[in-house]
């Protein structure tokens, strides 16, 4: 087989935070690396470029491997992933600072114990590179890591489509799109797919995600999924496919491809003014300022994903309007603010006349406007109305922003659930293999990040990223240890 266009040691597919740790690992091991990413440049970087930035960098493996079998709860791990995982987030911070970042940990630490009470959770330490927490800086040093090894060739806006197979089924590259134009890239030593998850496939979502018949994410609109196809075409089996860090509220407009962050439905945010949330039927469902675990609330002795409604309108007074913009437009994190900038308007007024806010002078009115039921929505706001005037929401238990609702004018936010990221894909082992329903590996084929990562039941922030490194670099080294084959 010798009609390839180009040819690198190893091909590295896509170019976030574990196609980074990939990539900086196999050049600095001596590989000639291809690194391609289906965005332009100015727009990738993944999940990774727009989320908080924080890596886990456990106390000790021992103890991290306790925690994170706990973290598995039912759903088991094997113990060797569990002990690989645990030992390799061990070394994220001495691996960053080996290609000059500076860590820093969160402050005060420990900080940001999401399950605390589960063993082992004394073990979490979440850190960061540089002074700034958030905003991409963590990113901006590992893309300039990327770019400052000339051993690393990025092709941009050139998506993976297909794994080439060889003899026996070994993967010797990939066949990509560039330029409108198909290439075929060898891969002498392996391919690592480090492309995220399936946020952005309405149909994968459908499939796989309990609960919601759509979802949108907050990260990367890049994220569709590819990956997890090729891998599959190439015979890979799956793991984790349900879990994703989700549900959560959120508002999403036509026009962008990522969800608003409503700073009302911020648990530490208390504007003032009357604000339920009401599905379809009209009726509230859920405490509107619930502090979930990304997505997760306690079911029992079990932990299980947020109810959310489809539809489900914010439906909220004069008061909360005129406090000032219902989005939180300066965050540190997520794709919106991050990568397009909108500026919502301080009076809101730009949203209704964009139709992103419906206005009616009562609940009667607003209700016809939303196609919902007019007694079932004016029996809620009265209900909601009653519980603020004896101090307690007899229905949810919500404790924060008890302010009544005036009787009009009143307006409504669409919203949707929203979601950081999957968790699903090809499954893996301790070598970052990717594996075959039969438990062997599909040789040559290596996995890194949120692409069937190791997290398939609750999740620990910051898990993530650590995990993109550990095994980012577990990967490069791997493919680093293979003999080239040669057509």
């Amino acid at each position: 087989m010798t009609n390839f266009d180009r040819e690198a040691d190893i091909v590295v597919v896509g170019f976030g935070g574990a196609g980074s740790a990939a990539a900086i690992t196999a050049a600095d091991g001596g590989a000639r690396v291809i690194l391609l990413d289906k965005a332009p440049e100015h727009a990738v970087g993944g999940n990774t470029r727009v989320s908080s930035q924080g890596y886990l960098n456990p106390t000790d493996p021992e103890t991290a491997a306790t925690y994170l079998k706990a973290l598995c709860g039912p759903f088991e791990v094997p113990q060797s992933m569990i002990e690989v995982w645990a030992e390799e987030n061990c070394k994220n911070n001495e691996w960053l600072a080996s290609i000059d970042g500076d860590p820093q940990e969160h402050q005060p630490p420990p900080a940001g114990i999401e399950y605390p009470d589960l063993p082992g959770a004394e073990s979490v330490r979440k850190f960061h590179h540089g002074d700034v927490l958030g905003y991409s800086k963590t990113w901006e040093f590992l893309e300039q890591s990327v770019k400052s090894r000339p051993q690393i060739e990025v092709l941009y806006e050139t998506p993976a489509t297909e794994l080439i197979q060889i003899a026996g089924g070994e993967i010797g590259g990939v066949i990509a799109e560039h330029n409108g134009q198909k290439i075929r890239i060898k891969a002498t030593k392996g391919v690592i797919l480090t492309c995220g998850g399936f946020e952005n496939n309405q149909d994968m979502i459908r499939n796989f995600l309990p609960g919601v018949p759509f979802c949108y994410t907050s990260g990367s609109p890049y994220n569709e999924g590819d990956g997890i196809r090729m891998a599959m075409q190439a015979g890979a089996d799956l793991w984790h496919m349900n879990n994703y860090a989700g549900p959560s509220i959120a508002f999403k407009a036509p026009e962008f491809p990522t969800t608003f962050s409503i700073i009302a439905l911020h648990f530490s945010h208390e504007p003032p003014g009357g604000m339920i949330i009401v599905g379809g039927d009209g009726r509230r469902f859920i405490n509107e300022k619930y502090k979930h675990k990304h997505g997760k609330i306690p079911m029992g002795d079990q932990w299980a994903p947020m109810p959310v409604r489809t539809p489900m309108y914010m439906i909220f007074d004069q008061t909360l309007l005129d406090a000032g913009p219902l989005y939180d437009s300066k965050p540190n994190r997520g794709w919106t603010p991050i990568m397009i900038g909108y500026e919502w308007s301080q009076d809101n007024r730009e949203e209704i006349e964009r139709g992103w806010i419906k206005q009616a002078p009562n609940a009667q009115a607003l209700a016809a406007e939303l196609s919902i039921d007019a007694k079932a929505l004016t029996d809620s706001i009265e209900k909601w109305n009653a519980s603020v005037d004896q101090g307690q929401d007899a229905e949810f238990g919500r404790t924060k922003s008890l302010h009544t609702m005036a009787p009009g004018p009143l307006y409504a936010l669409p919203l949707v659930p929203s979601m950081l990221n999957t968790q699903g894909g090809p499954r893996r082992n301790e070598r970052a293999e990717v594996l075959r329903p039969d438990g062997q590996p599909i040789s040559r084929l290596y996995s890194a990040g949120e692409m069937g990562s190791i997290f398939g039941y609750l999740y620990q922030g910051t898990g993530n990223i650590g995990e993109c490194f550990a095994f980012g670099r577990i990967a490069a080294h791997e493919a680093l240890a293979q003999n080239p084959w040669s057509s």
